[in-house]
């Protein structure tokens, strides 16, 4: 009553409809694009400002590119609050030479430091929300079967997508039926109560698990998806794949000339 929600609804929720060139490229390019393009940002020494000055740009450009509106990127960087949080601990925590700023000293090692987390885990998040927001559920499955990923770990996901939302609904009727009993998480008291019943979502968690297996099997599953042919990829397509992490590498180059 309520709580169910229709197939992959819970990844979904993430993709954005669109149909921009970033929506049309296939998962397989977007994920080996965006892979690259981090790599190359992360390979870059913190003290070079200018190359994250065209890392930035070339985000905002991506976003701009897939018309993601700001009202759908900004909330989901939640997600890099509990990075930026150690990163500016670094200057505090860290050690060497230190700097007066205000009424603080700070670890100069530890200001790029976390400069260096902050920019980068920063940009990396960007490239996943317009990945995430850009591929429906299907795609990245199928994305992820072209690059020739285990087909193992791509049924674990594709599976973890479809069923992760039946397990919070089963979370959430318990949590309605502790509620329903008077039951208050309050204090040290409260958590046998609460791990217990963290066990048994466990145990019905793993007895549907079964459940699915046993009906899976009975449909002629014998270890593997069926798998659909997949088209092959255009020039077009190639080329605007290619020129994100090409972009990002240039940038790389040029400011590590200047630094020669």
């Amino acid at each position: 009553m309520g709580d169910h929600q229709a197939g992959h609804d819970i990844g979904e929720r993430l993709y954005v409809p669109g149909a921009t060139i970033v929506h049309r490229l296939p998962a397989h390019l977007k994920l080996l694009a965006a892979v690259t393009t981090i790599l190359v940002v992360v390979a870059t020494p913190p003290t070079w400002l200018w190359a994250f000055a065209g890392y930035a740009a070339l985000a905002v450009a991506l976003v701009a590119t897939a018309k993601l509106p700001l009202r759908v990127v900004v909330p989901r960087m939640v997600v890099e609050v509990p990075v930026l949080v150690f990163a500016l601990l670094l200057p505090i925590l860290g050690t060497g030479p230190r700097i007066a700023v205000g009424p603080l000293t700070l670890s100069q090692a530890g200001l790029w430091a976390g400069w260096g987390i902050i920019v980068k885990a920063t940009f990396g998040v960007v490239t996943s929300i317009v990945l995430a927001a850009t591929t429906s559920t299907n795609d990245m499955v199928a994305g992820l079967r072209r690059l020739r990923v285990p087909d193992q770990f791509v049924q674990i996901f594709a599976a973890m997508v479809r069923y992760v939302h039946v397990v919070g609904a089963e979370a959430r009727r318990m949590n309605r039926a502790r509620t329903a009993r008077g039951f208050t998480a309050k204090g040290p008291r409260s958590w046998s109560v609460l791990g217990q019943s963290l066990g048994t979502l466990f145990i019905r968690s793993y007895e549907r698990g079964e459940r699915v297996h046993l009906a899976m099997l009975s449909r002629g599953y014998t270890g593997a998806m069926p798998t659909a042919p997949a088209a092959p990829d255009s020039r077009s397509q190639l080329m605007w794949a290619v020129s994100f992490p090409a972009v990002a590498a240039v940038v790389w180059l040029v400011v590590a000339s200047g630094y020669r």
